[in-house]
């Protein structure tokens, strides 16, 4: 009786028993030893950092990249305009002082002669 009573009070206990985890059994499938899993996740967690760094630095070089084909593009476009003839840049241009007077009004200073030559035919 004494036995039927202790089991009847136990009972009700075994309910909040912890469950036999199956996931922590050596012996079960897909078992994995724990430090194996802790160091399986750090190694992800470093993969996934590297490949941020990775991707920031490829966006920096393609950033840097275009900006100097954009420079190399604006630099022949400027050689071609200035190349052409009768196209001129005034914001370019270096004007150079004039110190011989304006050359519609000529300055008093005597010029050389030189005779002209004749073509005959």
């Amino acid at each position: 009786m004494k036995y039927l009573l202790s089991l009847a009070i136990l009972l009700p206990l075994s309910v909040f028993a912890q469950p036999i985890n199956t996931m922590n059994n050596p012996n079960q499938p897909g078992y994995q030893i724990p430090s194996q899993q802790r160091m399986q996740t750090q190694m992800l967690n470093q993969q996934s950092q590297r490949k941020g760094m990775l991707n920031q630095q490829l966006q920096t070089q393609t950033r840097m990249q275009q900006q100097h084909l954009e420079s190399q593009i604006n630099n022949n476009s400027q050689r071609m305009l200035d190349s052409q003839p009768g196209m001129l840049d005034n914001s370019r241009e270096q004007m150079l002082p004039n110190n011989s007077g304006s050359m519609l009004h000529p300055s008093n200073t005597p010029q050389p002669n030189i005779p002209l030559k004749t073509m005959s035919p």
